[in-house]
């Protein structure tokens, strides 16, 4: 495994960083979920929906929680007694990770803020994921990924046009800016992995939902910098390419995703209108955002004409870019994705039959490992203990006095 070796303490709860986390363990790395005894991760309660046990009824895990945690060893400790404290520095010692998104300064009431574990072990490398960041004027408000795709722009480019019906400011579907800072938290910890192994030496990683948010912007973020126009919701449309949307043929919808002038020709060609791609309003991509408001409903007009599956038999033999719009059941239904071996069984304790989204990253030599299902609560908190180096008798002290669970 790619991380084999690789110890990570994860403190963090919810989204950003348990994506985090679970990409480094899909890698190989070993991760120590840290839990609040008796609750846990706040997810494991976002339900309905939640996993079934083997005779259909609901158990103690949401599968929010299942999505975001598998391969990692559950541990409950209460950091905020003196005692969980000093579990969770004698964990800290020998990890070469540690995770978290408390809010700005709050670790440090506890003695566990990142310079406090650095000098204990001076090769950590710590990742912190706020929604604003450890510095601004903003550090110290708690960060929501809703709240965070309003305030980093995405809403005011997501959703249908304004002077259409149902248009307005819109969130996207999934929370895309946790997600996001998973990813990119991701990327920064390897690129601080392969720093410490060349000098030994740790780091502190700031990572914060808004920057992330403005980044993932992407090409909209560029074009507001270079014109000092503000991009708007489009809709399905894309701001800068046309035909780049989707359409409604006869007996459903259809995504058309035409990226140059020699695929709108072929298009013409196919929906019986040769002409559009020679018609000088029409014939380049510019001149075709241009006159949008015009060629748009051209289109949709002819794409009514035919059955939705007519169309994609066409386009996708011409090589002209298209897609269905699938639901989930049907995404997952689609001969390509069962292909892939997307959804994966990963048997838990207690529901053989789990499934779930297996990681997209395909490596040949170090493939993903799926070791582990998400763990319950606490289920490793005396295995990870007798690896600490604690006795039974103080496993079993710190279990009656409520430091662990």
């Amino acid at each position: 495994m790619a991380l084999g070796g690789v110890r990570v303490l994860d403190l963090s709860r919810v989204l950003a960083g348990p994506w985090c986390t679970q990409t480094l363990a899909d890698l190989g790395a070993d991760v120590i979920k840290v839990e609040r005894p008796g609750s846990g991760d706040d997810t494991r309660a976002w339900g309905p929906p939640y996993l079934k046990d083997e005779q259909g009824r609901d158990t103690s895990e949401a599968a929010y929680y299942l999505g975001a945690n598998r391969n990692k060893r559950s541990i409950a400790i209460d950091i905020a007694c003196p005692a969980g404290q000093a579990l969770i520095r004698e964990l800290a010692a020998g990890v070469d990770v540690l995770v978290e998104n408390f809010k700005v300064g709050d670790l440090a009431r506890y003695g566990l803020d990142a310079q406090s574990l650095r000098e204990l072990n001076p090769g950590l490398i710590v990742c912190s994921i706020t929604g604003f960041g450890q510095t601004g004027p903003y550090k110290d408000r708690a960060g929501y990924d809703y709240a965070v795709q309003g305030i980093g722009g995405l809403m005011s480019v997501t959703g249908e046009r304004d002077d259409l019906p149902g248009g307005g400011p819109q969130k996207v579907g999934v929370a895309v800016a946790d997600l996001f800072t998973g990813l990119y938290a991701t990327v920064a910890i390897l690129a601080a992995l392969r720093h410490r192994d060349a000098t030994g030496e740790g780091q502190v990683i700031d990572m914060a939902l808004l920057d992330t948010q403005l980044a993932m912007l992407a090409n909209l973020g560029a074009n507001y910098l270079c014109t000092g126009q503000v991009p708007t919701r489009m809709g399905n449309a894309h701001q800068n390419i046309v035909p780049y949307q989707a359409f409604e043929a006869s007996d459903g919808h259809l995504i058309l995703a035409i990226g140059n002038d020699h695929q709108f020709a072929k298009f013409c060609a196919i929906a019986g209108f040769p002409a559009w791609a020679q018609d000088p309003r029409f014939s380049t991509n510019a001149q075709r955002v241009r006159q949008r408001e015009l060629l748009v409903p051209m289109i949709a007009a002819a794409i009514k004409t035919r059955p939705r599956d007519a169309w994609l038999s066409a386009l996708e033999a011409a090589k002209v870019p298209c897609g269905a719009i699938n639901n989930l059941a049907e995404a997952f239904a689609d001969p390509q994705v069962q292909a892939r071996g997307i959804a994966r069984p990963m048997p838990h304790p207690l529901s053989p039959g789990l499934q779930l989204v297996s990681s997209p990253m395909n490596l040949s030599a170090t493939p993903v490992s799926y070791r582990r299902a998400p763990p319950l609560l606490g289920q490793h908190t005396h295995e990870l203990l007798l690896e600490a180096g604690r006795t039974e008798a103080e496993i079993a002290a710190l279990l009656q006095a409520g430091v662990i669970a």
